[in-house]
């Protein structure tokens, strides 16, 4: 790392307002921004800055490539763990004594799902992926048609690896995840399938 003269630091202080907001507008999540940013602030200091001619410029282009990083780890991280936790949840074979750590599995898989899908395509996707609904009978549990069920499992799925877009209501998360424990130990989905197809219900809020 080079030395860090009043001149560099300052140099990087006036263009930390425009990196939070690149990095904000590229992430969603004002957490994982400061974050992008703070490893900007690191690039910055091993970086031979002598012969950096427009530092605002090489900041703003560190800070764009280190978000658009994050956020692909972010949706490859998703699309490995959303699913596969829900899939845990109806093993009829796991460990009871494993039962607290894999409902909080499911919570946190669940809230993904409320975060980032609309509530017709949280429907599809939890009977998809949780309980291997087949598409004609998603599309009659939900009463949507065939084809529709089709586009919107393709289309959740996409969406899910995609970051937040909601707030949660707590109150409404911990119903839905109660219904999908006790369908994943019963068999019976009856109530969990009623749930799902109330897409006005208020379990999110617009972000």
């Amino acid at each position: 790392m080079t030395s860090v003269s009043p001149a560099d630091t300052i140099s990087f202080e006036r263009a930390r307002p425009r990196l939070v907001n690149v990095a904000r507008r590229v992430l969603g999540n004002p957490a994982d921004a400061d974050d992008v940013v703070q490893d900007a602030w690191m690039r910055w200091l091993h970086t031979d800055r002598s012969a950096v001619r427009d530092p605002a410029a090489f900041l703003v282009t560190t800070t764009t490539r280190l978000a658009l990083n994050h956020g692909q780890s972010a949706r490859v991280r998703r699309e490995m763990t959303v699913a596969p936790s829900l899939v845990d949840a109806v093993d009829a074979d796991a460990d009871p004594a494993a039962g607290t750590e894999q409902r909080d599995a499911v919570e946190l898989a669940l809230r993904t799902v409320l975060e980032s899908l609309s509530p017709s395509e949280r429907g599809v996707y939890v009977l998809r992926e949780a309980f291997d609904y087949p598409h004609r009978k998603i599309a009659s549990a939900l009463g949507l048609t065939e084809a529709n069920a089709r586009q919107l499992v393709a289309r959740a799925r996409r969406h899910v690896s995609g970051g937040r877009r909601w707030d949660v209501n707590a109150r409404e998360l911990r119903r839905l995840v109660e219904l999908f424990v006790a369908a994943a130990q019963t068999g019976d989905l009856a109530a969990l399938e009623r749930f799902l197809a109330e897409g006005d219900s208020d379990v999110r809020i617009a972000a």
